[in-house]
């Protein structure tokens, strides 16, 4: 079965008049560990700058502090670890606590791929009940994807093409029309909406696929993939549904990183960059409210 092509990126939920910070949307992000701590605080930073009401990063105890420095608006809990920096034994139940306030949760960031913190994250996604969003470490713990991590509840995996092929446990395909026909069998055997990362990023839930035309080459640098989690858990916690969120998402980090490389040249373009240049597309769609 052929997927739906979808050409344009959804649209920006309107800001409601009356709304408050409890109206748009709680992010809980589950992320971090010893000598990571930047990509907690990457991914909770884009969350906010995304238009999200309410964000807290459950991290290890031992990062809190660097987490909570990093930036004033985000909220933080430290969870209990294991003397290697790492989420410890036995805290899935603190993290669905904290999970129970939230819309959305986004999982991986900077976590480590210690045994103990691939199976809180296969835990998580078999306990909550929240739309997830999996990346980067996260994406390590389901690697290869089995059936036991299909999900009823909205999830959005976003992988680069090596982290692909871990989870297919194939070869990253390389050209285009290959690259679509595995992001969508993928998409539609896990029950899930694909974010496949790359130039021409593509999404697919099984039956529809986006292909991205915004970002460019600078993007290439350490922590461009937690501020893209960031940005698609804010949009699904405003209220877009998973697939919509990933491709959104997608435009408008692409979007932030054209921007800033204009500004600032691809060479010198990083991250935290990315967050502050998220402005620039939030600002275009919001003109066609």
């Amino acid at each position: 079965m052929q997927p739906e092509l979808v050409i344009d990126p959804p649209r920006l939920p309107r800001r409601a008049a009356r709304g408050h910070k409890g109206t748009f949307g709680k992010v809980l992000v589950v992320a971090g560990s010893r000598g990571m701590s930047g990509a907690a605080a990457l991914t909770a930073r884009a969350a906010l700058r995304s238009g999200s009401g309410l964000v807290q990063v459950a991290c290890p105890a031992e990062v809190q502090a660097v987490v909570a420095g990093a930036f004033p608006a985000y909220t933080t809990f430290g969870i209990r670890q294991h003397a290697d920096g790492t989420f410890g034994e036995g805290v899935t139940d603190e993290v669905l606590e904290l999970a129970r306030g939230a819309e959305v949760v986004a999982i991986g960031p900077g976590l480590g791929r210690a045994p103990g913190t691939q199976a809180l994250v296969r835990e998580l996604l078999a306990r909550c009940d929240k739309p997830i969003v999996l990346d980067a470490d996260g994406l390590f713990a389901v690697s290869p994807f089995a059936e036991d991590y299909k999900r009823t509840a909205p999830t959005i995996l976003t992988p680069h093409a090596g982290e692909f092929a871990r989870l297919t446990g194939a070869p990253a395909p390389e050209s285009d029309e290959d690259r679509a026909k595995a992001a969508v069998t993928f998409a539609r055997h896990a029950n899930c909406s694909l974010l496949l990362k790359g130039p021409g990023t593509l999404v697919s839930d099984g039956g529809r696929l986006y292909i991205n035309r915004t970002g460019n080459a600078g993007m290439a640098t350490g922590g461009s993939g937690d501020v893209l989690t960031g940005v698609i858990a804010a949009l699904v916690g405003l209220g877009l549904s998973a697939f919509d969120a990933a491709a959104l998402g997608a435009w408008v980090h692409g979007r932030a990183g054209d921007v800033a490389a204009t500004a600032l040249g691809q060479t010198a373009l990083t991250a935290p960059d990315l967050i502050e240049y998220l402005s620039h597309p939030f600002r275009e769609l919001e003109s066609h409210w």
